[in-house]
């Protein structure tokens, strides 16, 4: 009897628990949506703080580039304020593991949209459509374009993207690659002359051309198309409807081209031509 009475005891608390948790009771478990944070007036927002004209933190703090004012509007058009933003580091290799884990409520942050990723996260957007370069020292003769990787070059790249696998699958089979965490590992190697060329998206690289005073230089016609959209959780139709809604209002009225006039600037034969929104 002892052993039923203590079993009958032992059900009820459990009962108990399982009921308070239902009600939400405080386990705290429930991760909240995009749209909950909206209701709260704040979002975090995944930037890259090291890509100068797209992702930047500056030494005081202060967020910049045209990836930074294309959040900020997006965040607008939902209702949530600039200032009441939190901006995470998104590195490449941990985009999608962020939104599945509910560490941001969406990245924009250079994200190219492409089959492999949208078996994971969603994408709003494309809100610009860049090409994938290369990026040598001014002084180098040798790298005229991704046909000229040739004789063992060494290739930097970030690791978790996907450029330098493209030259080696598809331009230079016998290029050596080199990846690290992040683009400006990437430019202190080109400068130091440990790679010989550095491989990402246009926009990317004439950033850091720009601010490399005149040592860095864009060789040759880019060879990709990159369409840059806003990652966030798989699933979240309402939240990537009303992104794309944003983006195309950003379009509308003029404040997409200014964004990047403020930021990127002129970059070789890109146009400002808006891309047309995927509402897949």
């Amino acid at each position: 009897m002892r052993i039923n009475r203590t079993l009958r005891l032992g059900i009820g608390v459990i009962a108990v628990a399982l009921a308070a948790t239902a009600c939400g009771g405080g386990s705290g478990s429930e991760t909240a949506s995009t749209a909950d944070h909206v209701k709260e007036g704040k979002l975090t927002i995944g930037i890259k703080f090291d890509q100068p004209g797209l992702g930047f933190r500056d030494k005081d703090g202060a967020y910049q580039g045209y990836d930074v004012e294309i959040a900020k509007y997006v965040a607008g058009k939902l209702g949530v304020q600039s200032d009441k933003i939190t901006f995470k580091e998104a590195p490449s290799a941990q985009r999608e593991t962020m939104i599945m884990n509910g560490e941001v409520d969406f990245i924009v942050a250079s994200y190219s949209i492409t089959d492999g990723r949208k078996e994971k996260v969603d994408f709003a957007g494309p809100y610009f459509v860049a090409g994938q370069a290369l990026l040598v020292k001014k002084e180098n003769t040798e790298i005229t374009g991704v046909e000229s990787l040739v004789g063992n070059k060494k290739l930097c790249s970030v690791k978790g993207s996907t450029p330098a696998q493209n030259v080696k699958d598809n331009y230079a089979k016998d290029v050596k690659l080199v990846e690290v965490d992040n683009y400006s590992q990437c430019i202190e190697a080109l400068r130091s002359g440990s790679v010989d060329a550095v491989t990402t998206d246009d926009i990317i690289l004439a950033g850091y051309a720009g601010q490399a005073s005149g040592e860095l230089k864009l060789v040759g016609n880019t060879f990709t198309v990159e369409k840059y959209g806003i990652g966030l959780k798989k699933g979240d139709q309402e939240t990537r409807a009303k992104i794309n809604d944003a983006i195309e209002a950003m379009f509308a009225d003029g404040s997409w081209q200014k964004a990047f006039e403020a930021t990127i600037g002129p970059l070789r034969d890109s146009t400002l031509t808006p891309p047309a929104v995927d509402r897949y």
